[in-house]
């Protein structure tokens, strides 16, 4: 189990990306911190970011809402070890989908789906984060999509659950986003649509099946 020494060392290095100015950082910083929330990347990365604000981010990345906090929690699991075993848990996904043109991919999602571009990364891009809602896919470059090879085959990059999949539905039918399967109700109680994106992604969008 990682230590409290290992989680300042953590906080430290976020400070440290920060003050080089790395637009990855300022997407987790603007993610996971609430007074941040309403800055973009480079307003992030203008704005003072000091190491109580990092020890901060590593707090809330696993899930607590205070350095302190964090602190108590590793106090709890320490006295407890010899008798309990730490629970896992699993945070979030982010579906990585690889794609030949990453400006062309963030334009796509952005126009089609109603994603925005969270960040960008090189020069030129080699890779994104695109979000809308809760929803996060991370953009990947490659010379060659690899499922470009077997275009028939309905193999799911990824799969995103939606409250209300009819209007959403809607909204892209109106957005004339190319689907791969137009909605219906699967045997198994979920409704599902699915978009195929320039590089044959095929995003399933899908309501749970409770």
């Amino acid at each position: 189990m990682p230590t409290l020494e290992h989680h300042k060392k953590q906080a430290k290095l976020y400070l440290k990306w920060h003050r080089e100015r790395h637009y990855p950082v300022a997407a987790v910083i603007g993610w996971l911190l609430p007074r941040f929330q309403h800055l973009s990347d480079s307003q992030i990365l203008d704005h003072g970011f000091k190491l109580a604000d990092a020890q901060e981010l590593v707090a809330r990345k696993l899930g607590f809402e205070s350095w302190q906090a964090l602190k108590d929690g590793l106090q709890t699991v320490t006295d407890h070890a010899a008798t309990e075993a730490a629970t896992p848990h699993l945070a979030y996904a982010e579906p990585q989908l690889f794609v030949c043109d990453i400006a062309a991919a963030c334009y796509f999602y952005r126009q089609k789906l109603g994603f925005e571009t969270r960040f960008t990364y090189g020069e030129p891009p080699f890779y994104a984060q695109i979000i809308r809602d809760g929803a996060r896919l991370n953009l990947r470059h490659v010379d060659k999509p690899p499922l470009a090879a077997n275009p028939t085959d309905d193999l799911l990059a990824a799969t995103i659950v939606v409250d209300n999949i009819k209007a959403l539905f809607l909204e892209y039918q109106a957005s004339t986003a190319p689907f791969h399967q137009t909605l219906r109700t699967e045997p198994w109680g979920a409704r599902t649509f699915i978009v195929k994106d320039p590089d044959s992604n095929l995003i399933c969008f899908a309501t749970s099946a409770g």
